[in-house]
């Protein structure tokens, strides 16, 4: 199936100021697009391209001075499938882990892992290992904590968020992986888009979307405390130790949101046939 995704941010910026966009499809899914998610500006201004530190796609350019439009609108293929289970993925022993997931057993800006610990080790210490371990720890998080946006910050903590048993999918995932990490499981934070493909519709706005990759069993695999389930269409942006690698964009100077828009949607039949043959402009 094809899936129509995209966002609108709108700016009042007081003046020029620099921006880092993290906003483009993740590299390993670009193969997938039909048509490509180019970063559109209005007013038009120069940009370029780089890869960061864990592999991102970033964009830097200088935003104008006044109102200041960021936007993209592109379709992808998708094999229409919830992602899959692995109930017999085991845990690997710390000295056998390979050296670049070593990282993400470390404590980072919003995972307190140390903090953590004991309450991991306390719940999921003794019960099954591996793939039922992490989940676990999902269907721990998924109801330890209410979803609401009136109590997202952007300082929250994934030990404020077990604290205040209030959050948004960021925190979902923050808590998870601080989880994972105190039992030496691997865990990294992931951003991008997760539409209402195949579920009921969610009477809420369409936001960006958070979870997480623990690596067990020789991979990396997708787990979502937040909704807790198999999910389809789900869309990498970007990966990192938690939400302070992948924000979706850095600004360097005063600035004022005035919106936000995101979609991700399947297509009709008659688009997924070929009567469409590429994305609208939104601007």
């Amino acid at each position: 199936m094809l899936i129509r995704l995209g966002y609108e941010l709108v700016y009042r910026l007081a003046q020029p100021t620099p921006m880092i966009l993290n906003l483009n499809v993740h590299y390993s899914r670009t193969a997938d697009l039909v048509a490509p998610d180019r970063i559109v500006t209005d007013p038009p201004v120069a940009a370029s391209a780089y890869r960061d530190g864990t592999g991102n796609w970033c964009t830097r350019l200088v935003a104008t001075a006044g109102r200041f439009r960021i936007g993209s609108d592109a379709l992808i293929r998708d094999s229409g499938l919830a992602e899959p289970a692995y109930g017999n993925a085991y845990e690997h022993p710390v000295e056998a882990l390979p050296d670049d997931t070593l990282v993400y057993l470390l404590a980072s800006r919003y995972c307190e892992t140390e903090v953590l610990a004991p309450i991991a080790w306390q719940l999921f210490g003794s019960g099954p290992r591996g793939w039922a371990r992490v989940q676990a720890i999902c269907d721990y998080v998924h109801d330890h904590i209410e979803f609401d946006y009136q109590a997202a910050r952007p300082t929250k903590t994934a030990w404020e968020a077990h604290r205040e048993q209030r959050g948004v999918c960021r925190d979902y995932a923050h808590l998870a992986i601080s989880l994972c990490r105190a039992l030496n499981i691997p865990a990294r934070y992931c951003t991008g888009y997760l539409g209402d493909i195949g579920i009921p519709p969610v009477c809420a706005p369409m936001d960006f979307a958070g979870w997480f990759e623990a690596y067990l069993g020789g991979a990396w695999h997708t787990f979502d405390p937040r909704n807790n389930q198999r999910r389809i269409g789900r869309v990498l942006i970007a990966r990192g130790r938690d939400a302070v690698d992948v924000a979706m964009v850095m600004t360097f100077g005063p600035n004022v949101l005035e919106s936000f828009r995101v979609w991700t949607d399947q297509v009709a039949n008659e688009v997924e046939n070929g009567s469409d043959s590429g994305s609208a402009v939104i601007f």
